[in-house]
């Protein structure tokens, strides 16, 4: 075939079969590989043959899962992690050395903020926040010992977009690692490889799985810079279980019709509450009235499953939010089948400063909504109640 879509990639990319001719590709569930004698296993080990040895290392589950997702984001090589903070924090930790600087966008996920502000320092790594609204300024903040670039677009959870084109274009300038994490569009929406990206995140747990069954996360990008941060992962073992792989990777065979309809419902429910009276703004990629709407349908196919509001009353409104809530889930999680809703400012984001908050767009009665795949009418009959006791 001369070109395969994306679609056809995520549901046709199999491991090798078995001699069992198995349609769908089975669970390898174990720890080691058995070796034909010992010349076998000395140029396994040796690294003269590629094949699996320990599953800590890699498994024919996360292979298949990784060569999917390197065909998705049009990557060289990849890997796989327990989780999306393991991948976020391996990727970095392999690739800096002691007084490097990392040069990041300010609107990042909390626990990544905590990884830059509580944990590098111990390593003599520093850091610098920019304004995602304000790239101009980047350029000034460039430091000698620079060696990553890193965003999130959209950011969490104020949706903003990052203009990636100009951010890869800097990075190549300065000869930085330009770092994308891409959790909330997926490559279904977006490939920032295309931008200039050299490594791209995701925390597969979110849209991937988009069933809140298992936790995982992954990084590609070109293949040297994969090889490090693999031999580090080898090394520091945050390996993702053959169970959640091979669960992963099964879910990318629907990804392509979970996100359209993820967007369909998100965007009629941003444009149903904007003209809602208790709602002050709604912020939404693809609504005109976003401040990038012109930047987010140049990057994305559609506007991805985030909506945010914003409603009078602070705190205490967004408390009240949440308890007015019927049908959807109050719960630490997002890109499901069911509609989450929570209330950044006293949980996710609880322990910032409110000047913190406000630097990163995050208002004291600021709603992220991780819009599902429920009857459309459902999700804002549930909405609307709620809003009705802010």
């Amino acid at each position: 075939m001369s070109f395969i879509h994306p679609e056809t990639h995520a549901i046709r990319t199999q491991s090798e079969r078995t001699q069992y001719q198995e349609h769908s590709v089975p669970m390898y569930l174990t720890s080691s590989f058995v070796f034909d004698d010992a010349e076998d296993m000395r140029a396994s080990f040796a690294e003269e043959k590629q094949r699996n040895i320990y599953s800590r290392y890699t498994n024919p589950n996360c292979a298949e899962l990784v060569e999917k997702m390197c065909l998705l984001e049009g990557a060289e090589a990849g890997h796989t992690f327990a989780t999306g903070m393991s991948a976020i924090f391996s990727t970095f930790a392999a690739l800096l050395d002691s007084g490097d600087h990392v040069l990041s966008a300010r609107s990042i996920f909390g626990n990544t903020h905590t990884l830059f502000t509580k944990y590098f320092p111990k390593w003599n790594i520093s850091h610098t926040y920019f304004d995602v609204n304000e790239l101009e300024s980047i350029e000034a903040l460039i430091r000698p010992e620079t060696k990553i670039l890193y965003v999130e677009s959209p950011t969490n959870p104020a949706t903003d977009i990052v203009d990636l084109t100009l951010l890869g274009t800097l990075s190549r300038k300065h000869n930085l690692i330009f770092i994308v994490d891409n959790c909330f569009a997926t490559p279904y929406l977006q490939q920032p490889i295309k931008f200039g990206a050299d490594i791209v995140i995701h925390s597969a747990t979110k849209l991937l799985d988009g069933q809140g069954r298992v936790m995982g996360g992954i990084s590609v990008g070109s293949a040297g810079l994969i090889d490090t941060i693999y031999r580090f992962a080898r090394i520091t073992g945050p390996a993702l279980s053959p169970f959640n792989a091979w669960t992963l990777s099964k879910s990318l065979e629907t990804l392509a019709v979970r996100v359209e309809k993820h967007c369909e419902n998100a965007l009629q429910l941003a444009e149903r509450l904007e003209k809602h009276p208790k709602v002050r703004q709604v912020r939404y990629p693809f609504l005109p009235s976003h401040p990038q709407y012109a930047l987010a349908q140049k990057q994305m196919k559609l506007g991805g499953n985030i909506v945010t509001i914003e409603v009078e009353g602070g705190l205490e409104s967004g408390r009240t939010f949440l308890n007015a809530i019927e049908m959807c889930s109050l719960t630490a999680n997002l890109g499901d089948t069911r509609t989450i809703v929570s209330h950044p400012a006293s949980t996710t984001h609880g322990k910032l400063s409110t000047e913190e908050r406000q630097q990163v767009g995050i208002s004291d009665g600021l709603i992220r909504i991780s819009v599902g795949l429920e009857h459309i009418q459902n999700i804002i009959q549930d909405i609307e109640k709620a809003l009705v006791s802010v």
